[in-house]
């Protein structure tokens, strides 16, 4: 045999090799199939240990919100939460490199109270980070006590090919996480769009002598709009709009409450300025500086063709009658704004013959088109004007196409809502 034969010492350490790269080839097929992340970590503590031929292995998960490192895999330590740039994995998760301790008690960054704890006895530690392609960090891995010495180089770079992979799959993990929690929340956002269009009525009330209707698009999923008609017994009619501050799945909540307590009240009174006070009590305690509601609160009474309301920092309110335009502004502040604010009476709209109540929240007036112009309240006029004769369904759809040709788009940045009261010509 010559001196440049292979040893059998380097046979052996090749045939070691080898076959830990194998197992690295293996653990990464494996990793690549698994969705759980508990049976991830755990798949990759048996393969640390496997590979780096140690007693044992720890995963440290990174919370980045927090800037902590915690245990989520690993022998009694489940519980275990530090800062991240302290002890080792804190130096392995800062400097995002390897990092080989021979001797465990010798270095000062070592912590010794785990042991004390666990009756375990460190000898040495490799702790290298977890990491994505693009340099996130997920966590570090530590492996404890190789059998036969101290973790070489060779480790390291067993060690750097593994945390590769792992972070491949934490990374994939992640982004099919968020994507299942995307859908969960389409989903739930779908659901509460069904129920919140529910609440809308499907059909325009039957008030004999009046054309009424009402109309509502979300500029998200769910809105902070609605409007109602809620027929009383003595032949009235209810008739609510209203605007929580903002849009989506929040105001959505807020409007739905506050036109159930209203729909409650109701039942109980029709005393206008009464039903008023109590829900803006009631939506002051609930939000808590949080928001408030613009609402139009009015009771129609097709006999006397009076409709008295309140309008709760709700306007403009136009009232076209021929061509006169009575407008007018809200009567009293948004409800939640003041607990104790006082309402005063009621207001009223007289309808004569012909004459039509346009009720439009802030979504109308306020859609702006490229140039940053609004589209106001004289734009709505002349659309209400040109279109005097028509039906109450049909100057809402007049309304809607032309802020939707003057904005350029089908997606608004507010919602919209529309309530028509129009009095018969012969009524």
């Amino acid at each position: 045999m010559s001196a440049d034969d292979p040893q059998p010492a380097d046979v052996q350490g090749a045939v070691r090799r080898v076959a830990q790269y194998e197992r690295v080839l293996e653990i990464t097929r494996r990793l690549a199939g698994s969705l759980d992340l508990d049976a991830l970590l755990a798949m990759t503590i048996e393969a640390a240990c496997s590979v780096l031929h140690c007693e044992r292995a720890t995963i440290f998960l990174y919370d980045a919100s927090a800037n902590e490192l915690y245990c989520r895999v690993g022998t009694a330590l489940e519980e275990l939460r530090f800062a991240a740039d302290r002890g080792l994995a804190g130096a392995a998760a800062t400097g995002r490199t390897v990092v080989n301790v021979p001797d465990a008690y010798a270095d000062p960054r070592f912590n010794p109270q785990v042991d004390r704890q666990t009756g375990f006895r460190t000898r040495n530690v490799l702790t290298f980070p977890l990491e994505s392609i693009d340099g996130r960090l997920y966590g570090v891995l530590q492996a404890l006590n190789k059998a036969g010495g101290p973790f070489d180089s060779h480790d390291e770079f067993i060690a750097r090919t593994l945390a590769a992979q792992v972070g491949v799959a934490l990374h994939r993990h992640g982004l099919l996480e968020r994507f299942a929690e995307q859908q969960r929340m389409k989903r739930d956002l779908d659901i509460a769009r069904r129920i919140q269009q529910r609440q809308f009525p499907r059909h325009p009330p039957a008030v004999a002598g009046y054309d009424i209707s009402g109309w509502n698009r979300p500029a998200d999923e769910t809105g902070g709009d609605c409007f109602d008609f809620i027929p009383l017994a003595d032949g009235r009619l209810a008739v609510l709009m209203a605007d929580a501050s903002g849009h989506g799945i929040g105001p959505a909540l807020v409007i739905a409450s506050a036109r159930s307590m209203i729909r409650g009240l109701l039942g109980a009174t029709t005393d206008l300025q009464c039903i008023v006070e109590h829900v803006n009590r009631l939506l002051a305690v609930d939000l808590a500086d949080e928001g408030f509601v613009t609402a139009f609160f009015g009771i129609l009474d097709p006999l006397r063709h009076e409709l008295h309301y309140h309008a709760c920092g709700q306007g403009p309110l136009l009232l076209f009658d021929g061509p006169r335009v009575d407008r007018r502004g809200a009567s009293c502040l948004p409800m939640a704004v003041d607990a104790d604010v006082p309402i005063g009476a009621p207001q009223v709209f007289e309808f004569s013959p012909g004459a039509r109540l346009v009720l439009l929240t802030d979504g109308f007036f306020e859609a702006a088109n490229a140039a940053g112009e609004l589209f106001g309240e004289e734009r709505v006029t002349r659309i209400v004007q040109q279109f005097g004769s028509a039906s109450s369904a049909l100057l809402i759809s007049a309304l809607r196409e032309r802020v939707r040709e003057f904005g350029g788009s089908d997606h608004f940045a507010d919602d919209l809502t529309a309530v028509i009261l129009r009095r018969g010509d012969g009524a």
